[in-house]
């Protein structure tokens, strides 16, 4: 993976160099263009090219020589712009990372057994926990229904996006919802652009229902940190967090049911 990273970072940041001029806020580039720097760098490409991308959005951070030249209070992500055609791009929020201040609420696992026994990894375990659980139900207030795992489609401007799942809902009112989940495990990392792009899926796939993407992150063995989001003149910003720990029914404490009474009071 060390070896791994040093050749990724060793081409995304030849690839920055060339095209970087002071003062921008936008850099594109394309696939290509991977290939390209990596035949005059003489660094064999991995057999999974979008493998560099996806490791700079979601496990690596960008070259030191890269974010040194960032604005105070800004971070360079990599957005997708089209089919094959990416852009380095300046922005607030890049990580999405819990508050470990934040107050626990215990939840009876009511995830089967069998499944916790043969779930391939981190994420397909956080999407089978959520949806077991009805984690999304519990922190949206609204009822939800697994509608499909692993979106892919194409949004205009964008290109090819991915879903971990997406859901759909109703809630007391008779508004309908979708409901699009990026889940991450291990030491994958929550990224904003992840969740711009559902935000764009929902408006171009299911524009007459209200949006409300959520995120999940698993911060350790059974405690699980839920993001949603919402999109102002300013961006993307963090409108709810909660942490869920699942537990066992006889690790639920009468002072913690106490407490949880409390905070609907």
């Amino acid at each position: 993976m060390a070896k791994a990273n040093n050749r990724y970072s060793a081409i995304i940041e030849n690839i920055f160099n060339q095209n970087y001029r002071k003062g921008d806020t936008d850099v594109p580039f394309e696939r290509e263009d991977l290939v390209l720097t990596a035949n005059r760098l003489g660094i064999k490409l991995p057999k999974n090219l979008g493998d560099i991308v996806y490791s700079f959005r979601y496990r690596a951070m960008l070259p030191d020589s890269i974010t040194s030249i960032a604005p105070e209070g800004l971070e360079w992500v990599i957005r997708p712009t089209g089919q094959s055609k990416y852009k380095f791009s300046l922005t607030a929020i890049s990580r999405i990372i819990p508050n470990l201040l934040l107050a626990e609420t215990k939840i009876p696992d009511a995830t089967p057994g069998i499944i916790e026994k043969y779930a391939f990894n981190d994420e397909q375990s956080l999407l089978a926990k959520l949806r077991y659980n009805r984690l999304i139900d519990i922190f949206t207030g609204i009822t939800c229904y697994s509608l499909q795992n692993h979106l892919r489609t194409t949004v205009p401007d964008i290109g090819q996006v991915e879903t971990d799942e997406i859901y759909v809902g109703i809630d007391k009112h008779g508004a309908q919802y979708v409901i699009p989940v990026q889940a991450k495990g291990g030491t994958d990392k929550l990224g904003i652009v992840q969740i711009e792009q559902d935000f764009a899926l929902c408006s171009s796939k299911f524009p007459m229902l209200v949006c409300r993407p959520i995120a999940a992150q698993i911060m350790e063995d059974n405690l699980l940190a839920l993001f949603s989001f919402e999109m102002s003149e300013k961006g993307i910003s963090i409108s709810d967090e909660k942490h869920y720990r699942l537990v066992f029914p006889d690790q639920m404490t009468e002072e913690d049911l106490a407490n949880y009474r409390k905070r609907v009071l």
